[in-house]
């Protein structure tokens, strides 16, 4: 079955404009079939196959050469050099959308992008399907707890596995190949229970002591596994808003699984009438809000432009959207009914930041689109229409 996705139309602009254009994401996040969809007539090349990648290393003009009009070239941080060789073809052919590449390790990847490829290459980061693909192919689970617990990876929809299945073998499947291959892991088993405790801390603060001393680990060796995190597509370290709106800010990040499957299987919730007694349930909403407003940035080809705001008194606001001339503050409540207490905190925030603040946005776990006074509220299943 296949999903339109919303970043296609992203991705044949930049095909237009560039030489060379990269999509890069998770594992299983729908990279080779966005592209391969895209470019029909475009060879595809998959650099995984042991064969081909010795090919391409051992004689990689010979192997280009196959190639006049370009290709997909499918994992391609398995072959790096094959890098260098490209720049010299696209300097001499600079038709646009010679090649696409295709990566899932964000750090080997986008350094090797950038010494080689710098000015002749797009980067499009493709991430699990957003809620409004979702809704375009009628796949959205009927609840938010059933959408919490399968998450958003495409192979639990196009091609209906068990979320808690699929799940478990992609937490081992990365943990013995992408995490071998960046860092050097002795002990799988204390790099999961470190995975398990960064998605028990699912919307928190970081705190790398904190994780460091639970898992048994130095404060660096959970910094690196947390960058490592972060470089794989399986978290976001949402950054406090730079803008000095208060003196007493608190200026450490926010901890976000990108999808809410895959922390639901590390905390242990094997169903969603289970998902939704879980005193994580409201942060693992959370989560899944956070991940939707980056979706709809980074498939739009764009930066992240996404911060929170918290003081030193405990004032919150969980989303700001910084578009420049304005800010835009959204809240995030996981009830199905609205609160007056759910807007106290826009209030307050509206109130500091002043002339700066933009339109409020206030999306909760119910059914009912409201126009109040001080914000809109958004219920869940029309988040992919309003950001």
């Amino acid at each position: 079955m296949f999903v339109k996705r919303t970043a296609e139309k992203t991705f044949k602009a930049l095909l237009q404009q560039y030489p060379v254009v990269a999509v890069t994401g998770p594992r299983q996040s729908g990279k080779t079939t966005l592209v391969r969809h895209a470019c029909p007539d475009k060879p595809y090349v998959l650099l995984e196959d042991l064969d081909t990648r010795q090919f391409a290393q051992d004689d990689p003009r010979g192997f280009l050469a196959q190639y006049p009009d370009g290709a997909i070239f499918d994992e391609v941080q398995r072959c790096p050099d094959l890098l260098s060789y490209l720049q010299g073809i696209v300097d001499r052919d600079q038709r646009p959308g010679l090649f696409v590449l295709t990566g899932s390790q964000q750090l080997s990847f986008r350094s090797g992008i950038s010494q080689t490829l710098a000015g002749r290459v797009a980067l499009l980061p493709l991430l699990p399907f957003s809620l409004s693909a979702l809704n375009n192919a009628d796949l959205v689970p009927e609840s938010l707890q059933g959408l919490l617990w399968k998450g958003c990876y495409p192979p639990i929809y196009d091609r209906g596995f068990n979320p808690g299945t699929w799940c478990g073998n992609y937490v081992r499947t990365y943990i013995e190949r992408d995490v071998r291959e960046l860092i050097n892991v002795r002990d799988l088993s204390t790099f999961q229970r470190f995975l398990r405790l960064c998605a028990g801390r699912t919307g928190q603060l970081v705190n790398l002591s904190g994780l460091a001393g639970d898992c048994g680990i130095t404060h660096n060796t959970a910094k690196a596994w947390i960058s490592v995190l972060e470089a794989s597509y399986i978290i976001h370290l949402l950054q406090p808003h730079h803008q000095n709106f208060n003196k007493r800010l608190v200026k450490t990040p926010k901890l976000y699984f990108l999808d809410t499957g895959l922390a639901v299987w590390l905390l242990g919730i094997h169903d969603p009438a289970h998902l939704l007694l879980h005193p994580l349930y409201g942060s693992l909403f959370e989560s899944f809000v956070v991940s939707e407003f980056l979706k709809t940035r980074l498939h739009a080809g764009l930066e992240s432009n996404l911060y929170f705001w918290r003081d030193r008194s405990g004032h919150e606001i969980d989303l700001l959207v910084d578009e420049g001339h304005r800010i835009l503050p959204v809240e995030v409540k996981s009830g199905q009914t609205v609160s007056a207490d759910f807007l106290k905190p826009i209030k307050r925030w509206q109130e500091i930041a002043g002339a700066a603040a933009g339109p409020a946005m206030l999306v909760y776990g119910g059914t009912e689109v409201q126009e109040r006074t001080d914000c809109k509220v958004i219920p869940w299943r029309q988040l992919g229409l309003n950001c």
